[in-house]
């Protein structure tokens, strides 16, 4: 796979190296400040379908070049391979919590004329939905961490 005669692989990692770590610091603001959900709900959904997408992407242009380099007997890359499968995954299960906030977690909004809020989840529900986003948002912020860290060796050594 390639993009104007360039591998895919390294340009498509950069939206997965911006937006996954955007998504998981947004989930984890979204889930423990009521005030700012107004504002991330959208930046949120948008940050995680984008890394989602972009790590499907990734896993797909990886296994390409790793294919059309004849890479397979690094084995530096195996583990970055193994984690970026696990990252896509990763990225995949985190729409869940995040279409569940968005959908059923709401705080209060500066521009409603009363300040209002929308009937939101509460109780036990609610936290059960910003405890699922917290711990999806850590994962994400840790495995991509983790799969970035075993490229970049796998690339450049040391």
């Amino acid at each position: 796979m390639e993009f104007n005669g360039l591998p895919l692989h390294p340009l498509i990692v950069h939206l997965v190296v911006v937006f996954a770590p955007l998504a998981g610091i947004g989930g984890i603001l979204y889930a423990v400040v009521p005030r700012w959900r107004w504002w991330l709900r959208w930046p949120l959904v948008a940050a995680a379908v984008i890394a989602a997408v972009a790590g499907i992407v990734a896993v797909q242009s990886g296994q390409s070049l790793e294919n059309q380099r004849h890479l397979q007997t690094l084995p530096e890359l195996a583990t970055h391979s193994a984690r970026g499968r696990f990252l896509r995954w990763v990225m995949l299960a985190f729409l869940v919590p995040t279409a569940l906030a968005a959908w059923q977690l709401d705080g209060p909004s500066p521009i409603a004329a009363d300040g209002g809020t929308r009937a939101g989840r509460t109780g036990v529900s609610a936290w059960a939905i910003q405890l699922l986003l917290l711990a999806g948002a850590v994962t994400v912020l840790v495995c991509v961490f983790l799969t970035g860290d075993s490229g970049s060796r796998s690339i450049w050594g040391t």
